[in-house]
């Protein structure tokens, strides 16, 4: 991956960044990043606000305009959306939810296989087990710790965001598989959520 690129990837994974962040994680020069975001800007990938966070000139930061998001991968997005449509004509509602269900049955049986062949028993490690499978899926996925010791369940990036546009029930979906991959001992709750106009899918895991 070249620098521009990884630029674009750090603010897609990061949200918002200034141009002296970037910098940083990049080993530029303020200039060479700034360079860089502008180069974006002018192909329309990326945006900026200004933002007063603190007394004195307000800070500039870059993000990721809807051009930019679709430079990432979207599996098929066209094709996913035609699909549903016919589906939904041809066998209504009814049939959309057994095409859902039945997708959600092959998750959950790769899902599981994963966790146990990764030895996942502690709930960390089965967070962590399940993230690695859903990057592999492509959703930029990674986990975090809260304040409050919760588990975050972080995905970046959604390769069936189309899809989940034109049949929310993807989404609902999802969220009832992570409960019974993770298991009865843990709860999950989905707190961002891209389809809500946030910039990636936040799930909080907390043991119960």
């Amino acid at each position: 991956m070249n620098t521009a690129d990884q630029a674009l990837f750090l603010i897609k994974t990061r949200g918002p960044q200034t141009a002296q962040q970037l910098a940083v994680l990049l080993d530029l020069t303020s200039m060479g990043a700034r360079r860089q975001l502008e180069a974006w800007q002018e192909k329309g990938m990326l945006t900026y606000e200004d933002v007063a966070d603190k007394p004195g000139r307000p800070s500039r930061r870059w993000l990721l305009t809807e051009a930019g998001h679709a430079r990432f991968p979207d599996r098929h997005a066209d094709l996913t959306v035609q699909l549903i449509a016919q589906v939904r004509q041809l066998f209504g509602d009814a049939g959309l939810d057994q095409l859902i269900a039945s997708r959600e049955q092959v998750s959950e049986q790769q899902y599981r296989q994963h966790l146990a062949a990764a030895g996942a028993r502690a709930l960390p490690d089965r967070v962590a087990a399940l993230v690695q499978a859903r990057s592999v899926e492509g959703y930029m996925a990674e986990v975090q710790t809260a304040d409050d010791g919760a588990l975050l369940l972080i995905e970046n990036h959604c390769p069936i965001c189309a899809a989940a546009r034109q049949c929310q029930q993807f989404c609902r979906s999802e969220l009832e598989l992570f409960q019974r991959v993770l298991g009865s001992d843990c709860s999950v709750g989905r707190v961002e959520h891209m389809l809500n106009g946030a910039r990636r899918c936040v799930y909080v895991i907390k043991s119960v």
